[in-house]
């Protein structure tokens, strides 16, 4: 998750929660653990090495989906 990128993309997710009428901090909280999820989903694919932003990104919708 240390790459470049992928703190944009967390900033984004939490944009789009607060977007939406959430809390600041219901949607930091949501954020990070949508963001997380997508990551260790998108690592099972990629490997932890060699993921970039773009796949977190890939796999929100799959994270979503998850926790719905």
């Amino acid at each position: 998750m240390a790459t470049a990128g992928s703190g944009d993309v967390l900033s984004g997710i939490a944009g789009a929660f607060l977007g939406q009428g959430l809390e600041a901090f219901s949607a930091a909280k949501y954020a990070v653990y949508i963001h997380g999820l997508a990551g260790d989903i998108a690592a099972k694919d990629k490997t932890q090495m060699g993921l970039i932003a773009s796949d977190i990104i890939n796999r929100i919708p799959d994270a979503l989906k998850r926790c719905s």
